[in-house]
């Protein structure tokens, strides 16, 4: 493969939290007067700030508010995530074949450091990763290229010398805007039409097909 190193969304990228953080929206909104969302309504929201999400969701964007809502989420979901986060099959295969080749990989995601490296290391993953960047060590959340550049830059690497593997547009926004190449991988509720408006190097149904494309 042709890439130094290769980064990664967290969330419907390497693994699957629904069941934290579905419970945790649905508390937070019961707790708040608002109707429960369902299911499938708050998967739709994942890869967005959880103060977006709740935005979204409710067409409320009082500052007071949105801090309300994540306070109120984290007493639910952060619990939960260690215990039901899984990863998606490949996962491991894939981040073992990476560095058995020598190349670094990494995680660029919006939900909060701590948290990534708790379930990185409760499966096992925390030793095969390079980097963990969180949308709370950034000042900008995706889109914005802020969270990638800082984890390219800490690898010494250019933007094109480093592939970026997401779920979301927000993912694929956030590598263009970064100047680094994109490969979707289509674990959560994105299909793959939503990315033809961006360029990619490949589009992955699972983490096998990338493993395989990649070459390792």
């Amino acid at each position: 493969m042709d890439w130094k190193a290769v980064l990664f969304d967290f969330d419907y990228t390497l693994g699957d939290a629904t069941d934290a953080i579905v419970a945790g929206f649905q508390y937070a909104f019961e707790q708040m007067g608002h109707p429960i969302p369902d299911r499938e309504t708050v998967r739709g929201t994942v890869g967005y700030m959880l103060e977006d999400s709740y935005t979204r969701l409710t067409g409320d964007a009082g500052p007071a508010r949105r801090e309300e809502f994540r306070e109120l989420y984290r007493i639910k979901a952060g619990p939960l995530q260690v215990e039901t986060t899984r990863l998606f099959p490949g996962a491991v295969e894939l981040l073992e074949a990476l560095r058995d080749r020598g190349i670094p990989a990494g995680v660029v995601s919006s939900k909060g450091g701590s948290i990534l490296r708790e379930v990185a290391e409760a499966k096992g993953i925390l030793p095969l990763l390079a980097s963990i960047t969180g949308g709370d060590q950034v000042s900008r959340p995706k889109p914005d290229p802020e969270g990638l550049l800082q984890a390219i830059g800490s690898l010494g690497l250019k933007p094109e010398q480093v592939l970026f593997c997401g779920d979301t547009v927000i993912d694929a926004e956030t590598a263009q805007r970064a100047g680094a190449p994109f490969c979707a991988v289509l674990n959560g509720t994105t299909g793959a039409a939503a990315f033809d408006t961006f360029p990619r190097v490949h589009i992955a149904p699972d983490l096998w097909d990338l493993k395989a494309w990649l070459g390792i």
